[in-house]
């Protein structure tokens, strides 16, 4: 298991796992008021949390199943990366992609964080790329079974 600093200058209780094999971490609003997100309306929730990853992981942000099927609200930029070298306070861009306002409340789960491994790529730059049987073909180009 990875080990990640975390400053928590909110209200909020820090993020957990919820069983034993969850992938993600609840992130909760640390807002004083409710806020109200119309719809097709987007705003930059806090979170309080300010963390340092390891070098090689990234966290990423990730909208709630239940917040999206229920109520149309997702994260925008999905999955939002925070990288290892950021130190800024951790923020949700939620969107409210329902026809029907919804209401933020103060501590309430607004999205799921991930932490994951990665590697950096050296890029090679070349002429042509070697044939494969997809080729160019694309966007559904495999079709649908």
């Amino acid at each position: 298991m990875v080990k990640v600093k975390i400053v928590n200058k909110g209200r909020q209780q820090l993020p957990a796992y919820a069983t034993s094999q969850s992938a993600g971490m609840d992130l909760r609003a640390n807002i004083e008021e409710p806020i109200e997100l119309q719809p097709l309306e987007r705003r930059l929730i806090p979170t309080g949390l300010f963390m340092a990853l390891p070098d090689g992981y990234e966290a990423q942000v990730r909208p709630r199943s239940g917040l999206a099927l229920k109520h149309g609200i997702t994260v925008l930029n999905t999955p939002g990366t925070i990288d290892a070298d950021y130190r800024g306070e951790v923020g949700v861009i939620l969107v409210n992609l329902s026809n029907t306002p919804f209401t933020i409340e103060p501590g309430e789960r607004v999205a799921q964080m991930v932490i994951a491994k990665y590697e950096q790529a050296a890029l090679e730059e070349v002429e042509v790329l070697d044939e494969t049987e997809r080729g160019a073909g694309g966007y559904g180009h495999s079709g649908r079974k």
